[in-house]
């Protein structure tokens, strides 16, 4: 049965996952281009406003009919967005996805995105009932890798990126169902 869940904001002690807005374009401008948000991360740049905003459209367009969910990462004490995680690449039978994570350098290293990750496997598990998902983070990535591996995920050996060889795949089921 495909569980298609509207979108909505979640929230843990120190953070907001909330919905992105157009008011958000200079924070995704610079999450897109920033060479160290981006060190480990194959996308297009978006190194400009229009190119933000269109980004922004796109994920607009994508949250109302449940393509992808999308979320801004905030803290509680201040708004503004501070990093973004999804769910998206879903199957066609919405039973797996894969989640994708950026945090300003400021921001790192602090626990927030274990935080952030909690509240959307969360979502994705009880919510959505996904079997599993899966996290795509380069062979050099080792903050990351350690995060996904700290919260239940397992490299998957033999599976590769086609897009990116320098990935790894990790992934985690769901244990509810």
């Amino acid at each position: 049965m495909i569980n298609l869940v509207a979108f909505q904001e979640l929230a843990s002690d120190r953070i907001i996952l909330r919905r992105l807005k157009k008011s958000d374009k200079k924070r995704v401008q610079f999450l897109r281009s920033d060479p160290t948000v981006n060190q480990f991360i194959k996308r297009p740049k978006t190194n400009t406003e229009k190119k933000a905003l269109e980004f922004i459209g796109m994920i607009e367009d994508g949250t109302k009919i449940a393509k992808h969910y999308y979320w801004v990462i905030s803290l509680k004490t201040d708004p503004k967005m501070i990093g973004s995680i999804s769910l998206w690449n879903f199957s066609d039978d919405r039973q797996f996805a894969e989640v994708g994570y950026d945090l300003h350098p400021e921001f790192q290293g602090q626990g927030l995105m274990t935080e952030t990750l909690k509240l959307v496997l969360e979502f994705g598990f009880e919510r959505l009932k996904l079997k599993s998902i899966e996290a795509y983070t380069q062979n050099n990535n080792q903050p990351s890798r350690k995060m996904l591996l700290n919260n239940g995920f397992v490299l998957v050996e033999g599976k590769t990126d086609p897009s990116n060889s320098e990935n790894l795949i990790y992934r985690i089921k769901n244990k509810l169902n």
